[in-house]
């Protein structure tokens, strides 16, 4: 009997150890496989947005076209040259275009486990893979049809073959390595594709110059001779970093002028914000996602922890230094971060450039880990007083296990809010392409505003309805601008209007201004990062003398309305006429609403002043203030007589009193309104 117990645990053991073996080789598969399987998940639900859609119409054009087009943008023209090779094989779908950077993701993850190894050892590239695997920030971009994956991929393929390269310079002569130049020659190309991805690009080229440095101050330390010349190893690699750095230059060179001239040229967009705001920014971005939830700093004592344990002096020597191996990362993240901040183009939307950043960062998060697991505690860690040698190892077990859980947890809630939660939708073209050709009418028209609008809304919109761009071309003329929208006004009785960009080319929202002062705002509301809104041109009636005081101060001496009935689906305006006997420092909203014979409010238009351009607290006392709402007669609507009442609100109902009446109520009830059979 116990025989047989013995066998089955030794069995047991068997299977376990047989499972620890091979861990090691299967754990890359299967974290390359939940890479692939995050990056294309949903890979084509949601519409392309602005970028997405620029992207595809450069892809579009020959490739003559393509390249002096190119010289127009903030890009370089690499990226788009691969989409178009690309979309010939796959197709134009969302899919088709967004697989291209889920695919480059895929191939970031599988480079970083090769690296972590090289730098380190097999499990610490398993968890790297794994942190840049389940990254959120690494997904959003994986999913998107720009150039930013594509950075990450080359920056991390450059690092790798910059490491290998080092790796075959100081091999042993008699060690069977494939030969140093073919590494040069592939790291000098990916250098030279990297710079024609991205103008970030640099820093990871300035990180592989700073980190050639200290291992040749290294060499030359270990290695000299007094009164000797470099050795000759030391002499070689000057030379072939040197040449294949120069290779990589004249590869670049056709593309230089053009690129010296977007870079020095392209305006400053950074944000000014404390540097701990920026600092807490990024680290959350880097290490739980671009998607998580607001992280305090006791959630970066995880991975601080991991990355000061990487850190740690190593006392066992290898081929390459601890220090050095460790500053490998280190150098990449502080370079690349650093020369964001030191540029002034600290914001949001350039975060993207750090994705490199966040691959750094996973190495030394998993380099840590290991070392926390597996390096005794006499040898490295010093002996923590009243904990014995047992008792510290499990300590560190536990931590080794818990950090890296507590990360990866923070990054699955990152992940789940990047697939369900709208916040983090992309601006869906796509709908509001497709509501507006729902119900075409005669007289409508469309206007986008600002830039780069055109491309991704031509990508949905087949109907027929006129499309206008404005302002036209870089914008800068606000008469000019002012000029065409009212010639839009003149010439369509309803406008839909997306507003995205405008700080770039309408920075004084001439277009949304023109529109407000002329046409009555039926609704808007926003799609993501665009206003999609619509407008009702309309005829203006006599305006009809009221006296409501709403508050102390403010009254409404007059209305209009553009008719006294329609049908349900049609939309009339109200025009209400405001004015101030002394200044407000409060800003509140106007709400008109159309109410049913039984009270039942059935539509309603809400904004501050003149649809939110003149704020209560900006008006001058005794000055009139125009003020358009475009109302809808929903469809359904039992014909009869409804009622047209206003109301002005901040956090609760001004109280409103009507021709110097003793009556005081919540809203004024303005005039009689018809709702005809359809």
């Amino acid at each position: 009997m116990r025989s047989d117990t013995m066998l089955r645990m030794r069995k047991r053991g068997g299977w376990l150890r047989a499972i620890w073996r091979y861990t090691p080789a299967v754990a890359p598969l299967l974290i390359v496989l939940v890479a692939f399987g995050v990056r294309f998940h949903e890979l084509g639900t949601q519409s392309l947005w602005n970028d997405e859609g620029n992207s595809l119409r450069l892809a579009q054009r020959d490739v003559a076209d393509l390249v002096d087009a190119a010289g127009n943008d903030i890009h370089p023209p690499g990226y788009y040259l691969l989409l178009k090779a690309w979309t010939g094989l796959a197709g134009e779908s969302e899919f088709s275009l967004r697989a291209l950077s889920a695919l480059e993701g895929v191939l970031a993850v599988a480079v970083t486990l090769a690296l972590g190894r090289w730098l380190f050892s097999r499990a610490a590239g398993v968890v790297a893979g794994l942190l840049v695997a389940l990254s959120p920030f690494a997904v959003y971009y994986s999913q998107e049809t720009r150039m930013y994956t594509q950075l990450g991929l080359l920056s991390v393929v450059g690092m790798a073959l910059f490491v290998a390269w080092l790796r075959r310079v100081q091999a042993p002569k008699d060690e069977k390595l494939p030969p140093t130049m073919l590494f040069a020659l592939g790291l000098a190309l990916c250098n030279a594709a990297g710079l024609y991805t991205h103008y970030s690009y640099p820093f990871t080229m300035l990180a592989q110059g700073v980190l050639f440095v200290g291992w040749a101050a290294w060499v030359w330390q270990r290695e000299r001779i007094p009164g000797s010349s470099l050795p000759t190893p030391l002499r070689q690699a000057l030379v072939s970093f040197a040449t294949l750095n120069v290779v990589t230059l004249l590869v670049f060179l056709p593309w230089l002028p053009t690129a010296w001239d977007q870079v020095t040229e392209w305006p400053t967009t950074g944000e000014d914000l404390a540097l701990g705001t920026q600092l807490r920014t990024v680290f959350t971005w880097t290490i739980y996602g671009s998607t998580t939830d607001a992280q305090g700093w006791l959630n970066f004592l995880w991975p601080g922890l991991l990355i000061g344990v990487a850190l740690w002096p190593e006392q066992k020597t290898r081929r390459l230094p601890h220090g050095w191996r460790v500053g490998l990362p280190l150098a990449w993240a502080g370079i690349v971060t650093g020369a964001l901040f030191i540029s002034g183009a600290y914001r949001e939307a350039n975060l993207k450039f750090l994705l490199p950043v966040q691959i750094a960062l996973a190495l030394l998060i998993g380099h840590g880990v290991v070392r926390l697991w597996q390096i005794p505690s006499t040898e490295t860690l010093r002996r923590v007083p009243l904990l014995k040698p047992l008792e510290q190892r499990y300590i560190r077990y536990l931590l080794a296990g818990v950090c890296p859980f507590l990360v990866v947890i923070g990054q699955l809630n990152a992940l789940h809010n990047l697939y369900n939660d709208d916040t983090y939708s992309r601006s869906d073209y796509r709908a509001m392409a497709a509501e507006i050709m729902s119900d075409p009418q005669p007289g409508d028209a469309v206007i986008l505003d600002a830039p780069n609008q055109v491309e991704v809304f031509s990508y949905y919109f087949t109907g027929e309805t006129p499309v206008y761009e404005l302002p036209p071309g870089l914008g800068g003329d606000d008469e000019a601008t002012r000029r065409l929208t009212e010639d839009v006004i003149a010439a369509h009785t309803r406008i839909y209007a997306l507003f995205w960009g405008e700080e770039e080319r309408d920075p004084n929202r001439v277009v949304k201004a023109t529109l407000d002062s002329s046409t009555y705002p039926v609704s808007e509301r926003w799609v993501g990062d665009v206003r999609f809104a619509q407008y009702a041109v309309r005829a203006d009636t006599p305006l009809i003398p009221v006296d409501a005081r709403f508050g102390d101060h403010i009254r409404l001496t007059g209305y209009a309305l553009t008719t006294e009935s329609a049908a349900p689906g049609e939309v009339f305006g109200v025009l209400l006429r405001w004015e101030t006997d002394a200044p407000l420092t409060q800003d509140y909203k106007v709400s008109v609403q159309l109410h049913a014979p039984d009270g039942f409010n059935v539509w309603q238009h809400d904004s501050a002043p003149v649809n939110n351009l003149q704020p209560t607290s900006t008006w001058t006392p005794g000055e009139p203030v125009l003020d358009r709402h475009g109302m809808f007669v929903p469809l359904g609507r039992v014909p009869g007589e409804y009622r047209i009442v206003v109301a002005v609100y901040a956090d609760s109902r001004l109280l409103v009193t009507v021709d110097g009446s003793a009556q005081v109520q919540r809203a004024v009830d303005l005039a009689p309104f018809t709702i005809l059979a359809p």
